[in-house]
């Protein structure tokens, strides 16, 4: 990964380049934010930098991820009572090279692994000390990657303490994580905490037009969605097939849900909706989870005469999106998302998508007639 291919972060690149030219590269340093922010394109470019210094022949070996003294640990599944991530070394190679934003829900995807819980054992990290305590193969520093250290379970995180107390001398710590709330305290007290904004937006369209031929139209919607995240961004722009159904299924809850104070009987179309929905793989339900958010957000402010901020608006199959937004208020909106956010919860620990679904839909019809 070369500085210039990642999308924004000038003043982030400037600083890391200062800190490896002036000779002050921490031991252990953690970098959080978001995968979609560039932490990993970042911290391999800064890997790729540092043992550039030392060999000039290590920047190609960094690029394609095969450097004999950068080492990589990453969460996954205990596959035959193996937890080592260099079993998933060559997939996790694939997904980086493809695209180095990637998340750690594409992550499970890439492994088909939706229903399975991935994290970073204590063999893991015991697999980690036995290759560190070796000499480096090029004589110069050694460097481990931690992706998503914020998986390592309890028994990992405890001997990795350790592993940080005491490092093999010339060895390089970079660990990525999203936040910093599932960490022990003792190791965010010994490591360098590098905080990863947001991409600016002006970033974001930049990489988007050199990277991909996007429509001028769906460009400002895509860039507001996002949020300063790429990997947000290249879903939305590679899911506008998926807009139109996650359209379509929307405005059918909203439908039924008005419907059944009056009829109790559209309860039974809300359980056939939640049906449909279920049996989506679990990615693809968090997204449409993700959608019906920003669409109540987006309500808000239509109904709150913020009309200049409601970058998308729902108007097909004759839906009533001015009608629609005067139901979604200060009455409403905390509880409506409070939901949304349990059901994606839910979700991610593996909840049964059918009751999931079943009882958000149903707790909408009841939200929805909520007055201030």
């Amino acid at each position: 990964m070369n500085w210039e291919n990642i999308a924004g972060q000038e003043n982030l690149k400037k600083l890391l380049k200062e800190s490896i030219a002036e000779n002050r590269v921490s031991h252990a340093q953690l970098f959080v934010g978001k995968e979609g922010y560039g932490t990993l394109p970042v911290v391999l470019a800064y890997a790729k930098e540092v043992l550039s210094r030392e060999n000039e022949h290590a920047a190609s070996k960094v690029e394609h991820l095969n450097h004999l003294d950068l080492h990589f640990s990453f969460p996954v599944f205990t596959d035959n009572k193996n937890s080592l991530s260099k079993s998933k070394f060559e997939d996790f190679r694939e997904m980086v090279l493809n695209f180095p934003y990637a998340s750690y829900n594409d992550w499970t995807a890439f492994l088909e692994s939706e229903n399975k819980q991935l994290f970073i054992s204590a063999d893991e990290i015991d697999d980690q000390n036995q290759k560190f305590s070796l000499k480096s193969f090029e004589g110069g520093t050694k460097i481990l990657i931690v992706w998503r250290a914020d998986k390592m379970n309890t028994a990992a995180s405890n001997k990795f303490l350790k592993f940080l107390e005491e490092p093999p001398a010339k060895t390089v710590i970079l660990l990525t994580a999203e936040s910093t709330n599932d960490m022990l305290p003792t190791i965010l007290s010994r490591t360098q905490i590098v905080e990863v904004p947001r991409i600016d937006d002006e970033d974001i369209e930049a990489y988007l037009k050199k990277n991909f031929d996007v429509p001028d139209a769906a460009l400002g919607e895509i860039i507001h969605q996002a949020q300063g995240n790429l990997n947000d961004a290249v879903r939305f722009l590679k899911s506008g097939s998926k807009s139109d159904e996650f359209e379509k299924l929307f405005i059918q809850w909203v439908r039924d849900a008005f419907m059944v104070k009056k009829k109790p009987a559209f309860l039974k179309n809300i359980i056939l909706w939640a049906r449909e929905i279920a049996g989506w793989n679990r990615e693809k339900q968090k997204s449409f989870l993700n959608y019906c958010s920003e669409i109540f957000r987006l309500a808000l402010l239509q109904n709150y005469q913020s009309e200049g901020l409601v970058y998308k608006k729902i108007d097909a199959n004759g839906f009533n999106w001015a009608g629609f937004s005067k139901f979604i208020s200060g009455a409403n909106i905390e509880s409506i998302l409070e939901e949304i956010s349990t059901a994606d919860l839910h979700l991610t620990r593996n909840g049964n998508p059918k009751i999931i679904w079943t009882d958000l839909g149903i707790k909408l019809s009841r939200y929805i007639h909520k007055n201030s």
